[in-house]
């Protein structure tokens, strides 16, 4: 299996992603694109492209952060989604193949950084890819904005700061806005460089430092191995209802 990931800073990388692609001895590609690196001309041989996060949003330009293409991003996204790859798009990703689809991203109700609860939809606890999730679990958050929605997609869960914690956009194509990749090193990456200071940092969603720093990511981060496991194991092509 090959996974490939794009990266679109430093201290916002795949988190424990990397600990299930070890575990499972797949072949991991990279795009670091703070540092220059390209994107992948075609999504051939990819068998799951994940997109992760970053402080951008689907339409900042190049002007404003030169090694972000959010148009070759959703293009690739697009592809991949085409060919019948597996796709997850983690926070901006998110957000990015929401954009690929027709679906501009939206301001969330409340930014949030932390650890809070989702809750399932009706839809999330019928979908067979997350059969194992509890219908309320606590997971990690670091956003601003939501993902768009497709006509076809579905929410399968949300939180009371953002409606659009986890959409579908297809069998094998998902937007997580939460983080479930996140572990302490992870953490400890965006608490440097992204957590908000004065004002900004006194809002009911966002923890403060300590609290993150203590909460145990192990659980959330089994509950996204199985589901990627689940995903990438599901060989269906239908992509019909995604457009």
């Amino acid at each position: 299996m090959r996974v490939h990931l794009v990266i679109h800073e430093a201290f916002e990388g795949p988190g424990a992603i990397l600990d299930w692609c070890d575990e499972r001895a797949y072949h991991v590609t990279t795009s670091h694109l703070y540092r220059g690196e390209p994107l992948p001309e075609s999504g051939e041989g990819i068998d799951l492209l994940v997109v992760l996060g970053g402080p951008q949003s689907p339409d900042t330009p190049q002007s404003e952060c030169p090694h972000f293409d959010s148009q070759r991003e959703q293009a690739l996204i697009k592809q991949c989604i085409e060919q019948g790859s597996a796709v997850l798009g983690i926070c901006l990703g998110a957000q990015l193949i929401g954009e690929a689809l027709g679906a501009p991203y939206q301001k969330s109700l409340e930014p949030e950084i932390g650890y809070f609860p989702i809750q399932l939809s009706e839809d999330g606890h019928i979908d067979e890819h997350i059969p194992h999730f509890a219908p309320q679990e606590i997971v990690g958050h670091w956003h601003n904005d939501m993902p768009g929605l497709t006509p076809n997609s579905r929410v399968l869960a949300s939180s009371e700061g953002c409606p659009r914690q986890i959409v579908k956009y297809g069998p094998r194509v998902y937007g997580f806005q939460c983080h479930l990749e996140l572990t302490p090193l992870a953490v400890e990456g965006l608490l440097q460089a992204a957590y908000p200071e004065g004002e900004a940092a006194n809002k009911r969603f966002i923890q403060d430092p300590a609290s993150i720093r203590a909460f145990d990511t192990a659980p959330m981060n089994a509950h996204l191995f199985a589901f990627l496991d689940s995903v990438l194991t599901d060989n269906d092509l239908v992509t019909e209802w995604l457009f």
